[in-house]
Parts: C-alpha cells; structure tokens; sequence
C-alpha cells in the first residue's frame, strides 16, 4: 500500500540541494523565495548546499545525500524542497540512507524527478512533482502552480481535483521580472492523439524523461515490483515530459522504457508542453506519441500542464487519479484521491 505525508499548517520547509545548488550571483533569488514562504507561514531550515555549485552540482555526491540524510532523518521537517533541479541527482542514490525514509513530502521537478520516481518505487511512499522553491519567489502564484500546498494537504482517502491552466510561458524574459515569475501569455490547449476525448485512470508514476530514463536496470527503477507489491497490480497512468532531447532521442528513450516493461500494464500516457520538441527532419514529436499510442494499445494526451514550460500541475507518485480531456475545448483535469 501506498504511504502518504501531509503537510501541515505553519510546517517546517527544509531545502537542499541533491542535484544543483544556486551560484552566488543568484542568492537573492534563493533568499527572496525563502522569504516568500516565510510570510506565508512556513519555517524555513536551509542547508549548506543549496547556496554552493561547482563542477555542475551543488557539492560531492556523499555530502549532497549525507545532507539529504539528516533532513529526512530531522523528526521537525515535513517537506523537503529544492531550490531546483540540476543534472547529477543520480550519483547520491547508492549514498541515500534507504532504510531511515521517513514518510515526509519531497517536492520539486526536473532533475529532482530521479529522487521522486526512486523514492516512491522503492519504499512506496508518496512523493509529490510540482514546483521548485526559486519558483515560488514572487510576490503572487498563479492558479495552476499554487494548488501545491492544498494538494499536499489532502488526507488519506481524500480527493482534490486540478485543471488545465488557462495561459503557459512561451519563453523565459529574465529582463522583465514578473509579479509570479512566470509570464504566461499563450493559450493552454491540451491535445489527445485520438483527437477525441479522453479518460483515464491509474496510479500515477512520472517525472522529466531526460533523467528518469537512467533508472532502467537500476535497483531503483524497479516499476514491476511497485505494482506487484505496493499497488496490487493497478494499472500506471504515467505523465513525462521532455526537457532537452531531439524528438529521435525522445522516441529512443520511449521505446527503451517499452522494452524494459515500464508501460507494461499502463492505463495510458500524459506527456507536457516542452521547447524541445523540433522536428528532425519530417518526424514530429506527434509522430512519437502516434506511435507509442498504437503499440501499446493506450490513449495519449500531451502539451498538458507539467515541467518546464509553466505552469504545472502537481503530481502526486502513487496517488490513484482519474484524468480527462474534452477534446473540442483543449481543456483538461486530474482528479488525484489519496488511496493506500
């Protein structure tokens, strides 16, 4: 059975750095998001490393999980955040303190998705896909992204319900802050291969294809033993998204994860909106989820909320969710409900 945290009000936020840590030209970003969640009534405890970054990680792998360790071991924090993601989360997993997990909330996205997907798989316990903490700097979220903290409220049994946002970020315009950080400005539509409308149902297992990928043959990419022994067979709804791969790396990596039985018994595939989805040559990326759809006999939607084109949804690894698609209105929902 799947084991949830919750996060409660006034709730202690530890944030450190397995993967990158903010370079010093970049501080205040990081202090101005901690002040951020400090108005809102959160207890912030920052360690070491998110405020180092040399040789493209925050520190040694042995010190970025011995950090990682003591946070999850400290009985006062109920969330563990990153200030973002980065590009060698994968070198702590041997060092991470397996049997002292604590069922405590890990929120974050990017390269953080390999200690999502690897927490979850291998303990069972929730672990959350949302928003990174430089992400929370501004002075107003908006709708989409802020759900987070409700979403990691809802109780065991429990439902909560999200919707496709209204507006994404095309591009990233660092010279014009925005009051939410995000400049969101280009109409969400989200699409099904089909064309027609969609409903699926599963448990929900994802993060950025990029880095999850490396996980395959893994002791922690373990997906079949996930079913079996924490879900009784359910079926996985998986969402991916696509930070930096060509569209033929993109289809590599999906065929690899068909091969090493990771979509075996799925319910189907949500994959988001990325700036990486170029076409080589004439082969699209719709060509991709064409493709995938067909052989594995399951329904795909894409360009939905989630990863690195803002905002995202949060999702909940583990959680049982039902998600929709009208078709004709480019509109979409997730309903996660916290099922053991």
């Amino acid at each position: 059975m799947i084991r949830y945290p919750s996060l409660q009000a006034g709730a202690v936020m530890g944030t450190t750095a397995p993967s990158s840590g903010v370079p010093t030209e970049t501080h205040a970003l990081l202090k101005l998001a901690v002040s951020r969640m400090e108005s809102k009534g959160f207890k912030m405890v920052c360690g070491d490393t998110v405020w180092t970054q040399a040789k493209a990680a925050s520190a040694p792998a042995k010190v970025r999980a011995a950090e990682f360790n003591q946070m999850m071991a400290d009985e006062s924090i109920q969330l563990i955040i990153p200030p973002w993601g980065g590009e060698l989360l994968i070198e702590i997993l041997e060092n991470i303190a397996w049997d002292q997990i604590k069922n405590k909330w890990i929120l974050g996205y990017s390269d953080i998705s390999v200690l999502l997907l690897a927490v979850t798989l291998k303990t069972g316990i929730a672990t959350a896909h949302g928003t990174n903490l430089i992400d929370l700097r501004g002075g107003v979220t908006d709708e989409t992204t802020g759900k987070w903290p409700e979403v990691l409220a809802v109780q065991v049994d429990e439902s909560i319900l999200q919707h496709s946002s209204s507006l994404y970020q095309k591009e990233w315009n660092f010279a014009e802050p925005s009051p939410c950080v995000f400049h969101l400005t280009e109409p969400t539509c989200w699409k099904s291969v089909s064309g027609a409308d969609v409903h699926m149902r599963g448990r929900l297992l994802g993060g950025c294809i990029d880095v999850i990928r490396h996980l395959i043959g893994t002791p922690f990419g373990d997906v079949r033993h996930f079913q079996q022994y924490y879900t009784g067979n359910e079926p996985i709804l998986w969402y991916l998204e696509n930070c930096e791969m060509s569209v033929t790396d993109l289809r590599r990596s999906l065929v690899q994860m068909k091969l090493a039985g990771w979509f075996h018994n799925s319910a189907g595939l949500m994959f988001g909106r990325s700036a990486a989805n170029r076409p080589v040559e004439d082969y699209t990326v719709e060509d991709v989820y064409r493709a995938l759809s067909e052989e594995l006999q399951i329904p795909v939607i894409y360009d939905i909320d989630c990863g690195h084109v803002p905002p995202q949804l949060t999702f909940i690894n583990g959680a049982y969710a039902e998600a929709g698609l009208k078709a004709a209105e480019g509109s979409g929902s997730v309903k996660q409900t916290f099922k053991p």
